[in-house]
């Protein structure tokens, strides 16, 4: 069917069969198909940025928040022995004999950054206690809140941090991905040793920074 129309003396026709109807609502419902991925994929959180790998600008802020003593720095404790083939340092609720050169490795990086104006806690577990001995030569009494961490890492971590120090805690990746869900970014499981980077300013809300993972340490350069 097709309706003709006069307007102002010029002549139009509107196809009104039911074909044209379907052709015009597949049309329609195509663009809504295309515009909501769209639409969600532009929603979507940011991801947490990669420090290593060249990353110039984020590795600059990194040392430069650090200087200042801006720094929150969540690590992940090394190879754990029962969840590994690897023989164990001491006892199967620790880590692996293999992984402490790993922790050796990365505690260097941050004697490099400078530990001076750095407090380091540990959380109970006896695989934590391991790894900040051999990362920083330093182990707590264990801080129950690095491993009771649902829903309040990001609030307990604020409260131990002290104004122009940088706080390392070391910690489980469950803490580190709570972290991430409190700051409101997708949750990502990172690798035994890495390194999860928060920007603490006095002044300033917090903000994700990114992390480096324990073998990425020699792809980080500020040039």
């Amino acid at each position: 069917m097709e309706l003709r129309l006069s307007l102002f003396g010029i002549k139009r026709s509107i196809d009104l069969s039911p074909l044209a109807r379907y052709r015009n609502a597949a049309v329609v419902l195509a663009s809504a198909l295309l515009v909501i991925p769209l639409t969600v994929w532009l929603l979507r959180p940011a991801a947490v940025p990669d420090l290593a790998h060249g990353n110039v600008a984020g590795a600059r802020a990194l040392a430069i928040g650090w200087a200042k003593g801006d720094m929150i720095v969540l690590m992940r404790h090394v190879e754990r022995c029962d969840h590994s083939t690897a023989a164990c340092l001491s006892g199967n609720d620790g880590i692996t004999d293999r992984s402490r050169s790993v922790a050796v490795s990365v505690g260097a990086q941050f004697e490099h950054l400078g530990l001076d104006q750095a407090d380091i806690y540990n959380s109970p577990m006896k695989r934590t206690a391991q790894t900040a001995g051999y990362m920083f030569n330093k182990v707590g009494v264990g801080e129950d809140w690095l491993i009771r961490c649902r829903g309040s890492m990001l609030r307990d971590a604020l409260a131990h941090k002290v104004a122009g120090r940088n706080l390392i805690l070391v910690t489980h990746s469950e803490c580190m991905a709570q972290l991430e869900k409190d700051l409101k970014l997708p949750t990502a499981t990172l690798g035994y040793g890495a390194s999860l980077f928060i920007s603490a300013k006095k002044s300033q809300p917090p903000r994700m920074l990114g992390f480096i993972e324990a073998s990425d340490w020699r792809s980080v350069t500020t040039e």
